[in-house]
């Protein structure tokens, strides 16, 4: 049993990662800025932190380390990354193992600006994109935060006079062409020297607030070789989940996130051992093949209690 300290437990990857550590027999630890996040209640301790961009936030994860005294921590939200590598030698000093993905990398996925340039410049097909205009950038169009979490102030846009109006009711926006094809979600595990041990890819059948609820995975050479020289040309090592497109035209990616995803279940519950291979990677032990093979045709057809078909 390895006692693991999960942030963002009020998230759907927090929830999921609390579930699978609990189904393997860990001692889960949850924080969340949210008092009635409901993981809290689905791990073994819970404590109620400040949200990252407090200046408590630090001194909180590491009170809570004192009083729990975890092995692991697992950060779970993108936006927390930061603050815990400033803490990471006082993480260190304290026995507790961290894999973060390196600082640079969680910035690019985190700007969704900066984002559509670095893959696009190495060669890997990503929207046309404005900041905050149509220049270059055919319709139909998608209008987003240049900073945003899921589907929170993001526009589909049809009609070129409601582009305006769309920009103004989004901060900081960014325009883009809205990407064709059938939208997949793909679980990655990338190794200690960058090469990806696990690559999960789920076809995103139904989605609410911009988490995959329904989804079937699948195997495809193409959407392996693109999330490859994805994660390669931004840095990532650790966990991480891509969306994309699929199409006759090939595969465009649309953003990558530097932690779990929401949809985790669906990779566990098709053989990819995703969190509990993370724990041994966090840990300095090797990653075992075996366990991050996956079987494509499963399918997830209900999120909230986890129920799958294949």
């Amino acid at each position: 049993m390895t006692r693991v300290l999960v942030t963002g437990a009020g998230g759907a990857s927090g929830i999921a990662v609390i579930r699978a550590l609990t189904s393997a027999g860990h001692h889960a630890i949850g924080v969340d800025a949210d008092p009635c996040a409901a993981g809290l209640s689905l791990a073994a301790e819970a404590h109620v932190i400040p949200t990252a961009d407090s200046t408590a936030f630090v001194d909180a994860i590491v009170t809570v380390v004192d009083k729990t005294r975890p092995e692991v921590l697992v950060g779970t939200v993108s936006e927390e990354i930061g603050a815990l590598h400033e803490i990471h030698g006082d993480l260190t000093d304290r026995d507790v193992a961290t894999w973060l993905p390196p600082t640079d990398a969680v910035a690019v996925c985190i700007d969704k600006w900066k984002f559509a340039r670095v893959p696009r410049d190495a060669g890997i097909p990503t929207p046309a994109t404005g900041l905050g205009d149509t220049h270059g950038v055919d319709g139909p169009w998608v209008v987003k935060p240049q900073f945003g979490r899921g589907s929170r102030d993001v526009y589909l846009v049809d009609d070129p006079m409601e582009l305006a109006w769309a920009c103004r009711r989004t901060p900081e926006p960014i325009v883009q062409s809205r990407a064709t094809g059938r939208e997949f979600t793909v679980d990655v595990l990338v190794d200690h020297t960058g090469q990806v041990a696990a690559c999960v890819p789920r076809w995103r059948l139904e989605t609410k607030a911009g988490i995959s609820t329904k989804g079937e995975t699948f195997a495809d050479a193409s959407v392996d070789d693109v999330v490859a020289r994805t994660v390669d040309t931004i840095g990532l090592r650790g966990v991480a989940n891509l969306q994309g497109f699929h199409d006759d035209h090939g595969v465009c990616v649309v953003e990558v996130n530097p932690r779990f995803s929401g949809g985790l279940p669906l990779a566990l519950a098709a053989g990819a051992d995703l969190v509990g291979e993370f724990l041994r990677g966090a840990l300095g032990q090797p990653l075992r093949p075996e366990r991050l093979e996956y079987r494509a045709g499963v399918r997830m057809t209900r999120f909230f209690d986890e129920r799958f078909d294949g």
